[in-house]
């Protein structure tokens, strides 16, 4: 715009900027919603070349910064038609984050975005501080990528709910964080992180937090806070925590506390007054009090808590004793609780003991093998499996419990299946061998649990509907796991599957696995499987965390003899009373997978897997 002294006042003038490509930026600015108003400020004065030079070099410059839109259409089509949510995810995406140098910058000028993930980007390893215009964000999720640091101006998100930075190489978290006033979901897991901030307590609509596998040794001095009044799950496993407060009670909200596999020598006895408190793990934690420390391996919560609340009790009569000067005490009744203390204890180890036996694939001749194509490396490459027999389903809500053991590690350890995904099929309704292969989304196809056959594509846009009819529902804005991990195979031009020796596909991860080989209550062996995108370790921790909590379940079922059927389950004829197995004792069959040539793969488990730290847990090999 320039100044017209004739006519005293502002006219537009028309550049006209040749040269390759430059037609296409000038439009990609435009599509962006970026507005450039360029003024010569020259009021009653003619237009000189000086200013006319100033401003083409100030569009080609405008033009040059959006030459490379071409290569992220994704950015255009969502500013055009003006969406709400986009998704950068996998090798495809990273190759274009690597040959730009970053994220494009473009990226920052959707302020109408409320969800952003970028994910298993490792060329991905700082994200600009223009971040802070994205300020609709209520979802940011960028894990699974190489994140070095994380801007500080992360607080400017007023409207941020959802923040995932996990498995990054974050070695520290910005103050920023504790200024986001709406946060409800935090997960800061797989990093490097020695301390979190202080001032998480600012962020009072926290409702659950997961810090586990860092370095973190203590939690900030204000996060035992009744102004996180809404805080429900705390996960921290895998640290270096070395205290629990007992202001841990101020957390009126608790419902689930893992602090397992941390430096906890003590647990406070103001734990079990959390009164909404379910669920708890301090497993491999070398605690002080030893009858404790063998509880927390195998009892459950509430005799868990009981025990605390009975231990808080009891320093409390202690103390009073104390204060009134009263030290004598009855010796036979000291005595007698001793024996009585020693005799729980005892029996609190025996109750806890877990066998679980491994059967080598030299043991077993007919033992089944899974061979694994050249192609799933391009899609979900890792793969490990086994056989585990003498679990019963038959007893009571034993399936139920089991169903429901393995949807929470798909929520937790899984990563809501974005991490691995476990699938469990009957061994009896298998039809070996196994193939672990890709097809064409069009060819895939499966009868999934409880639908009839239907291609990849099909299953796709069905499960689609079903996540979006369920959020509208809710009213949620937030994307809800399904939707998550339906995006895994987004822009993948092959699908993985499990195909059996007649063809069909008995699983098709990580979506679903088939109802031709559903386990039911009459199941005696499993075939388990575990897929990953992200490595073989990380299959092989699930699928060990798998069979500790199968564990778990057999030794609970063994120890309460409920009548078959009571979970309502019709389909399967109940045994007679007492012909049941009780034995709690878990055979694992090892399972081999190899490639095309026959070469061997892994083999699970190992020497090296189900090394837990759980004290009652005995493997045989």
């Amino acid at each position: 715009m320039v100044w017209d002294r004739r006519q005293s006042q502002w006219v537009v003038v028309n550049v006209v900027l040749h040269g390759p490509r430059m037609g296409n930026s000038i439009v990609s600015s435009c599509l962006l919603q970026q507005e450039v108003v360029y003024k010569i400020k020259a009021q009653h004065e003619t237009l000189t070349f000086t200013h006319c030079f100033l401003l083409s070099l100030q569009l080609v410059l405008a033009a040059a910064s959006m030459d490379d839109i071409e290569q992220w259409p994704e950015i255009e089509k969502v500013a055009l038609e003006k969406r709400r949510e986009l998704v950068f995810q996998g090798a495809a995406f990273d190759e274009r984050i690597a040959s730009n140098g970053g994220l494009c910058s473009a990226i920052y000028t959707l302020k109408l975005l409320n969800y952003l993930e970028v994910s298993q980007c490792p060329s991905l390893t700082e994200i600009h501080e223009d971040i802070q215009h994205l300020t609709s964000l209520q979802s940011l999720i960028l894990c699974r990528n190489k994140l070095a640091s994380f801007p500080s101006v992360v607080g400017q998100l007023k409207s941020l709910k959802v923040l995932d930075i996990s498995a990054n190489n974050l070695t520290v978290l910005p103050e920023g964080i504790t200024q986001l006033k709406e946060l409800n979901t935090l997960n800061v897991s797989c990093n490097s992180l020695e301390v979190l901030p202080e001032g998480l307590s600012k962020c009072t609509r926290l409702s659950t937090i997961n810090i586990s596998k860092n370095k973190i040794t203590a939690f900030p001095a204000d996060f035992y806070s009744e102004k996180l009044d809404l805080l429900s799950m705390l996960v921290a496993y895998d640290n270096s925590i070395e205290q629990l407060s007992g202001d841990v009670h101020k957390l009126a909200a608790l419902k689930m506390l893992d602090l397992s596999n941390n430096k906890l020598k003590e647990i406070p006895p103001e734990l079990s007054d959390c009164a909404k408190l379910k669920e708890i793990n301090f497993k491999g934690n070398k605690l002080s009090d030893k009858r404790l420390e063998k509880m927390v391996n195998g009892c459950q919560t509430k005799s868990i808590l009981e025990y605390l609340r009975g231990k808080g009790k009891g320093r409390q009569g202690e103390e009073g004793a104390d204060a009134e000067g009263g030290r004598k005490a009855d010796k036979g009744k000291r005595q007698q609780r001793k024996k009585k203390d020693k005799g729980a204890e005892d029996e609190v180890e025996e109750l806890n003991k877990m066998v679980v036996k491994v059967l080598h694939v030299s043991d077993t001749p007919e033992a089944l093998t899974v061979t694994v194509s050249s192609e799933v490396k391009d899609v979900r490459p890792y793969l490990v499996c086994c056989i585990v027999r003498g679990m019963n389903l038959q007893s009571g809500n034993a399936l139920k419990r089991f169903l429901v053991a393995q949807t929470k590690l798909h929520d937790d350890l899984c990563g809501k299946r974005t991490i691995a995904t476990i699938a469990t099929h009957d061994v009896q309704l298998i039809k070996a061998p196994l193939v672990y292969d890709v097809k064409p989304p069009t060819q895939l196809k499966v009868v999934s649990l409880g639908r009839k056959e239907m291609t990849a594509v099909e299953l796709i846009r069905q499960l689609q509907l079903e996540a979006d009819e369920l959020r509208k529902q809710k009213k949620r804005q937030n994307v809800t796991g399904l939707h998550k991990y339906l995006q895994l195979l987004k822009g993948k031009e092959m699908y993985p599957c499990l195909v059996d020796a007649e063809g069909h596909v008995i699983s098709f991860p990580p979506i679903t696995n088939s109802e031709k080989t559903k386990i039911k209550k009459t199941t005696k062996e499993l075939f388990l499987e575990v897929t990953s995108a992200a490595s073989l370790q990380t299959c092989k921790d699930v699928m060990d965390a798998l069979i500790v909590k199968m564990a778990e379940l057999n030794k609970f079922t063994a120890e309460h003899q409920e009548e078959a059927g009571s979970d309502g389950e019709g389909d399967s004829p109940q045994e007679p009373a007492g012909s049941s197995e009780t034995s709690s004792e878990l055979i694992v069959q090892q399972v081999r997978t190899v490639d095309q040539d026959g070469s061997l793969k892994v083999v699970y488990p190992s020497k090296t897997d189900l090394c837990s730290a759980i004290s009652n847990l005995t493997v045989v090999w």
